[in-house]
């Protein structure tokens, strides 16, 4: 007898740094979609952010993520894409998600400004048959909807007012990160001297 299907959330990000809505994202998804696990992937190389910044290594990246989630029930860092190299595209994290638990279920989860940059990604059209998407609203903040038959859901998650970008003008200004990511996160971008941290 087989068991029940295992039933994955994808939630990939180049995570720099990861922060509480990162986090807000992934438990209220979970919870609301009765999810087994969701995966932080952090992007080896977040091919649409190329020429556009100066992204951390991917390695310094995952760490903050590794410390973002210790402690979570039900959400894991994931270094899938680490591990695979090279430019990172979704649809290839898929169908390895897909082969390594054949007869899974896969969710996909889409903050606004991922959603509306949905068909500008790698293979989009792809998508549909491998997973459904979890677009995650915030009060005040809708997602737009996928392409005509595409499987989604709604989640609604409280809204924060936070972005990695402000999070890293904070660190290199010396404001303080409290409540705006984990703790540990915060003891991670100390100790290896991130964002232009400086001792005081």
């Amino acid at each position: 007898m087989s068991g029940p299907r295992p039933r994955t959330g994808v939630l990939g990000g180049t995570f720099d740094p990861p922060h509480i809505g990162h986090l807000l994202a992934a438990v209220n998804v979970r919870h609301a979609l009765a999810l087994d696990r969701v995966l932080l992937v952090v992007a080896n190389d977040p091919w649409q952010k190329t020429g556009t910044r100066t992204v951390t290594p991917a390695a310094d990246r995952l760490a903050m993520v590794q410390a973002a989630v210790a402690g979570l029930d039900g959400v894991e860092a994931s270094d899938l894409e680490l591990r695979r190299g090279g430019p990172s595209y979704t649809v290839d994290t898929l169908r390895e998600l897909a082969a390594a638990e054949p007869g899974g279920e896969l969710f996909v989860v889409l903050g606004a400004d991922a959603a509306g940059g949905l068909l500008s990604w790698d293979r989009a059209e792809e998508l549909p048959a491998l997973a459904s998407l979890v677009l995650v609203d915030r009060p005040g903040m809708v997602c737009p909807p996928p392409p005509e038959g595409w499987a989604f859901v709604r989640v609604e998650i409280p809204r924060v007012e936070v972005s990695s970008t402000d999070l890293r003008a904070r660190v290199l200004d010396g404001r303080p990160l409290d409540f705006l990511v984990p703790a540990g996160v915060v003891t991670c971008i100390r100790d290896r001297r991130l964002y232009g941290f400086a001792s005081p």
